[in-house]
């Protein structure tokens, strides 16, 4: 009967308190609270939901009150500083401390564990340069391209208004527009708050059109073309997957839909919205070629590209060759890791589908240069690259540029309390709830977002000055070092190798499995040759 102790407690309690009246009426108190303990007990005890209230009554609700803190009290109390959930503290005090433009350097030594396996690390040169003009910019545009765009190496990723507030999103953009970097709309489309902003915009486009569709919900060229002839919109980014949950569609309900985010998507408030998993505007490579190539010439020539996190790699490689076949190629390609972020995911999706940056860069790098296109196409990378020594590794392994969503979260103030999706973010992020959203002070947290840019581009100037190389793009494999086991290492040259350019032309078998891949995939379908084969 121990269980059940607090409740009898609680009813002894409650019925002295009420015997006690009859001396003073300030029993009223102790009454209250055993009387409210003991009707909860009561009310345990019979309720059918939870097993545990029933045989603990009332004090069976302190598991349900240390679950709901659970996530604060390992953040604050238990975690180390290299713990990753999903970054670390330590990977966000960095940001935090570039984003307020406070010390960022560390005493007494790394606390990195540089012997263990997977450590990796950046060579120096015993002549290092400086660097004094940090501004690195790439230039995207192929051949097709009438309006190409001088990119920061380091931009916010796609990030809609919807998912984040109306707040975060004007921080953002103020802040990337005097710090002069792009900001990725994300594919909610683009939002008076992004125009207000004035940053550069990069207008992402899912299967939804958001911003350019019809009202059945099919992509709409006049509308688009009005659009994309705003001169604040630099590059158009079609998006196929994202990596946090790839091949994955999405609703977002009526009950949620404001008359911004109406507005911002081209839909009817009371209706709910649906993103399909596939676009409904193409369903070949070829069709995904000539829809890039109308979405330019209606865009006035400005640099069209897409967005996808690698799945199977056949696929890909469809994509390639039905460049080849068609002559169309994109301005640019992001690769997107599984390890990217999002609102809302299923676990499986999130923990278990899609291909990790490092190996998706690479894939696509390679599978660009056997066939020729390389230096037609640029590429970006996106994926939990908020230090200098993560960009510059993307760049040594095939990227020309990175993105970054969490990382300018965090320098808004982003806590990673993981609550993005119940619409009670703590800090005014990732909520519609304007009593939340006025704790993120636009003004401030815009400043914010600009020092955490330029103290990352300083940094990473400073990393290439110290390897020798006057431009972060010089960076290439051999430049980057692992640790495989306790004993010994290899290059980023042995470990991700640039192939040989134009040898899927050759035919030739480098190994890895690309040529058989090549010769599987096909530009007129998506669909493998043979039933056995899925990748």
């Amino acid at each position: 009967m121990s269980r059940f102790s607090v409740l009898i407690g609680a009813i002894i309690l409650a019925l002295l308190s009420a015997a006690g009246l009859s001396v003073s009426p300030w029993f009223f108190l102790p009454l209250g609270l055993f009387g409210s303990l003991a009707l909860l007990g009561i009310h345990d005890l019979v309720q059918t939901r939870h097993s545990i209230l029933r045989n603990y009554p009332i004090l069976g609700h302190m598991r349900f009150l240390f679950e709901g803190i659970r996530p604060e009290i390992r953040q604050y109390l238990i975690e180390s500083d290299q713990d990753e959930e999903p970054f670390s503290r330590e990977e966000r005090s960095l940001v935090y401390q570039r984003a307020k433009g406070v010390e960022d350097k560390r005493p007494f030594g790394t606390r990195a564990r540089v012997y263990d396996s997977g450590y990796e690390w950046l060579t120096h040169s015993v002549a290092p340069i400086t660097i004094e003009d940090t501004d690195f910019r790439v230039t995207v545009g192929g051949p097709d391209c009438k309006q190409p765009y001088s990119l920061s190496l380091y931009n916010i990723s796609a990030m809609s208004f919807g998912a984040l507030s109306a707040n975060a999103i004007l921080a953002l953009s103020k802040g990337a527009r005097r710090g002069g970097f792009a900001h990725d709309t994300g594919e909610g489309g683009i939002s008076r708050y992004h125009r207000e902003g004035g940053a550069d915009l990069i207008w992402e486009i899912g299967s939804g059109y958001f911003g350019c569709r019809t009202a059945q919900g099919r992509f709409d060229p006049a509308r688009f073309a009005d659009q994309a002839a705003d001169d604040q919109v630099k590059m158009i980014e079609l998006k196929l997957s994202q990596g946090a949950k790839p091949g994955h569609g999405g609703m977002l309900p009526a009950a949620k839909i404001t008359p911004e985010i109406a507005e911002a998507r081209g839909i009817p408030m009371g209706v709910d919205c649906v993103s399909p998993a596939a676009h409904p505007e193409f369903s070949t490579p070829v069709g995904l070629m000539e829809f890039i190539a109308r979405l330019r010439e209606l865009s006035g020539g400005k640099p069209v590209g897409f967005k996808l996190c690698i799945g199977h790699r056949r696929e890909f490689m469809c994509i390639v060759k039905a460049m080849l076949k068609t002559g169309i190629t994109p301005d640019f390609i992001v690769v997107d890791g599984k390890e990217g972020g999002t609102g809302a995911a299923p676990v499986e999706f999130a923990d278990r589908m899609g291909m990790p940056l490092t190996e998706g860069l690479t894939f696509a790098h390679n599978t660009l240069r056997g066939a020729g296109l390389r230096d037609r196409i640029s590429l970006g990378a996106s994926g939990k690259l908020i230090t200098a020594f993560e960009i510059a590794r993307a760049l040594a392994i095939g990227a020309d540029w990175a993105n970054s969503a969490r990382g300018f979260m965090f320098a808004i103030g982003c806590i990673q309390a993981q609550a993005c999706h119940t619409n009670r973010c703590p800090v005014g992020v990732t909520t519609q709830d304007p009593t939340r959203v006025r704790a993120l002070v636009v003004p401030d947290k815009a400043e914010r977002v600009y020092r955490f840019h330029r103290n990352t581009m300083r940094a990473l100037g400073e990393l290439s000055g110290a390897a020798g190389l006057p431009h972060p793009r010089h960076f290439q494999p051999h430049h980057l070092l692992m640790r495989e086991n306790d004993r010994d290492m290899v290059t980023g040259q042995e470990a991700y190798p640039y192939l040989p350019e134009g040898f899927l032309l050759r035919e030739e078998d480098v190994g890895f499995g690309y040529l058989e891949r090549w010769w599987r995939a096909r530009a007129e379908s998506f669909a493998p040759p043979e039933a056995r084969y899925g990748t």
